[in-house]
């Protein structure tokens, strides 16, 4: 048997944000049963949590239904989040999640769980064209606004800003576009966002991810797509602090909120992914030897 609990995260309340699965005592489990629970919890990520490997410090793996994941953002907020309610790590120390691409060093500031991504952050031109993101969508070409880009904090999503809340709201990605543009990058994961209002220090962003296998899909909050996306709007700054205010999930009535930031230093790209989260649930698996 193992246990395991349900949280929803980038929220603070039930039954908003993006759901996650994480088993807190996972060691002993191998790679085929770990990919075996995460296609019979059909979430869009299940984390494992190793034994500890120091104070505060804990490996983690993460699987989607049919693949594992060297970082993903909402995995790794909701596991740090339910580590401290289990009594596992401490409010008031950095806790680090060992993950794929690296360290995560994770620290806490009232209910926020805010992580500082491990992986530099990289950019390259997207296989899709502004023209050809109007069509994947189904908008006019005068909603896309520059040329689309493929940005990594990690895990690569094709940016593509809209020109306003209506347009990102309209948004209808075609698998018929989508196969002849997205999938021959090897990178299925789409970002839109659309600038919003500014409220305090904070720039207001909405935002939508699409991604496959299975069809395409949407999710309701994508921490690694933030961390992507604060590093393609800070790169060409000079140097500074900006924060963002990002807005996701609310098409799919699981409204979720994330916040980021990036640094910029004379030689060096800090970015940051914060948010809150909430367990809802928690169960048992009966595993057969």
């Amino acid at each position: 048997m193992t246990d395991y609990f349900l949280l929803d995260v980038f929220t603070n309340r039930a039954f908003a944000g993006n759901p996650l699965a994480v088993f807190p005592r996972a060691k002993g489990l191998d790679d085929g049963m770990m990919q075996a629970i995460a296609n019979e919890l059909n979430l869009s990520e299940t984390v494992f949590v190793g034994g500890a490997t120091g104070q505060h410090r804990y490996p983690i793996r993460i699987f989607t239904p049919t693949e594992e994941l060297p970082f993903a953002g909402h995995p790794t907020i909701g596991t740090a989040h339910l580590l401290v309610e289990l009594g596992m790590a401490e409010r008031d120390r950095p806790l680090v999640l060992e993950a794929g691409v690296g360290p995560l060093v994770v620290e806490f500031e009232h209910e926020l769980a805010r992580f500082t991504t491990a992986a530099p952050f990289s950019s390259l031109p997207s296989t899709l064209t502004r023209a050809s993101a109007a069509e994947l969508l189904g908008l006019e070409a005068h909603q896309v606004l520059g040329e689309p880009v493929l940005a990594s904090c990690g895990l690569p999503y094709h940016l593509i800003e809209l020109a306003s809340l209506e347009a990102i709201a309209r948004a209808r990605p075609s698998p018929g576009v989508w196969s002849d543009w997205i999938s021959p990058s090897g990178h299925e994961q789409v970002y839109l966002y659309a600038a919003g209002k500014e409220v305090g220090a904070s720039h207001i962003v909405r935002t939508r991810m699409f991604s496959t296998p299975g069809g395409v899909r949407e999710d309701p909050a994508t921490g690694s797509a933030a961390a992507a996306l604060a590093g393609h709007l800070a790169q060409n700054r000079g140097v500074g602090r900006w924060r963002w205010r990002i807005e996701q999930g609310s098409e799919m009535g699981r409204p979720s909120r994330i916040l980021a930031e990036a640094e910029r230093t004379a030689d060096d790209l800090s970015i940051r992914i914060a948010g809150e989260a909430v367990i809802v649930g928690s169960g048992t698996l009966h595993l057969s030897d």
